[in-house]
């Protein structure tokens, strides 16, 4: 880890980035054993509705605690509080995440996008997705999401092999993930799908046949992901046997990019493979150090002004958020960016960018000279990690493979002034 030249730290921004939304759901049917995100069962209790047509905008109690139209109301609220920060900026896209966004109601998902609309100037073209799990997906029900506004999906399929989801723990069998990918595009021309590898006993063989799967629907988007093992979840405790050695899951991941690769789809970050003009507009606005706000419970935030970024995080438990929101207090942490932080900060989203960046967005992003990393530039191409022209850089093939080295020469130094 070398050290950053901090006399070149001048900062400041003399232009703001895009500006995204990011809505979080907190509620699942069931935590899944590897999840280390911010989700909680729901528990249906006696007399509960799902609306599923959205003919129904009343205060339908789907479990403990979740009243979807108190949330949506608490959502549209605790976004006030942060409209003077973002003032005459524009949304140019929107991204509900989870948990499992899914159960809320159409009715609810207008009711929430009315109001967004009705206190903000949203992109006429912006791009509006929602995450969406196999076991919530009827027709009726994915129509009014359409007719409400959310124009692309990203549906968590992970495997379409039974075994490998009852692995997984997932509440949805084979044929439910190919019969919500037939649903999906009978309404959406843009649509994500999750998948896995590196599963409990599973098969290069086997990890190319969920890729298949996918190609043969012709979604336009398909998220590959290793199986990690994170901390905080039942995975960490209990960890699955037989899972695949790392060479055999090197080996499925250059299959799994070879094979998509092959489809005609562009491999443009470490995890995520696009039809040409089909790039997630939103995630790519996360990793070119882009701006967003984030409502809802445990929601995270990156909010840039002439005078630095401040990062956010919300109450996490749903309802202690709706408790802090209540009181007008929903922000549970809020800090300033150091300018030393800042450039590993910045590398940490745009390396992730398989076709690199204009160097020009360093300076433009953080407000800081790229003369002050030009030390760890050089290294990182002594080292083979980092390819540099006269306005790009991206990571080289060894970069992307050994992308944590990379990174750690940006890292700040404990002790630096």
């Amino acid at each position: 880890m070398s050290v950053i030249d901090l006399s070149a730290l001048k900062g400041g921004l003399r232009e703001l980035p895009p500006l995204s939304l990011y809505i979080h759901f907190p509620w699942c049917v069931k935590k899944c054993p590897y999840c280390d995100f911010n989700s909680h069962e729901f528990k249906p209790v006696a007399g509960a509705i799902m609306i599923a047509d959205g003919s129904d905008v009343g205060r339908s109690r789907v479990g403990d605690g979740f009243d979807e139209m108190a949330y949506i109301e608490a959502l549209l609220r605790d976004f006030e509080f942060s409209l003077p920060s973002i003032w005459g900026r524009p949304i140019t896209s929107i991204f509900m995440g989870g948990g499992t966004p899914s159960l809320f109601s159409p009715a609810a998902m207008d009711a929430l996008l009315a109001g967004l609309r009705a206190r903000v100037r949203i992109h006429p073209d912006a791009e509006i997705t929602m995450e969406a799990n196999p076991g919530t997906f009827e027709i009726e029900r994915f129509k009014g999401y359409r007719n409400a506004g959310i124009n692309r999906l990203s549906i968590g399929i992970q495997s379409f092999n039974p075994r490998h989801l009852q692995a997984l723990g997932r509440i949805h069998d084979g044929d439910e993930a190919r019969r919500a990918v037939e649903i999906a595009l009978t309404h959406f021309d843009n649509v994500n799908l999750d998948l896995m590898y590196a599963l409990p006993n599973q098969t290069l063989a086997e990890a190319l046949a969920d890729i298949d799967t996918a190609l043969a629907f012709g979604v336009t988007h398909v998220s590959a992901y290793h199986l990690t093992i994170e901390p905080n979840t039942l995975f960490a405790v209990q960890i699955p046997q037989n899972l695949p050695d790392d060479e055999i899951s090197a080996d499925m991941q250059e299959a799994i990019e070879a094979r998509l690769e092959g489809a005609g789809f562009v491999h443009y970050e470490t995890s995520a493979f696009a039809r040409p003009g089909r790039f997630s507009r939103h995630n790519v606005n996360y990793w070119q150090f882009g701006d967003y706000v984030g409502i809802g419970a445990g929601a995270h935030g990156k909010i840039s002004s002439h005078e630095g970024i401040v990062r956010e995080m919300r109450h996490k438990q749903p309802a202690a958020y709706l408790q802090a929101v209540a009181e007008g207090k929903p922000l549970h942490s809020q800090h300033k960016v150091g300018r030393k932080d800042l450039p590993f900060e910045f590398m940490m989203n745009l390396l992730r960018l398989t076709g690199g960046f204009e160097t020009r967005l360093f300076s433009e992003r953080t407000g800081l000279p790229v003369s002050c990393i030009q030390s760890q530039l050089k290294q990182a191409q002594a080292e083979g990690l980092l390819a540099q022209d006269l306005t790009h850089l991206r990571p080289t093939l060894k970069g992307q493979r050994f992308l944590n080295d990379l990174l750690t020469l940006f890292l700040h130094e404990e002790g630096e002034d």
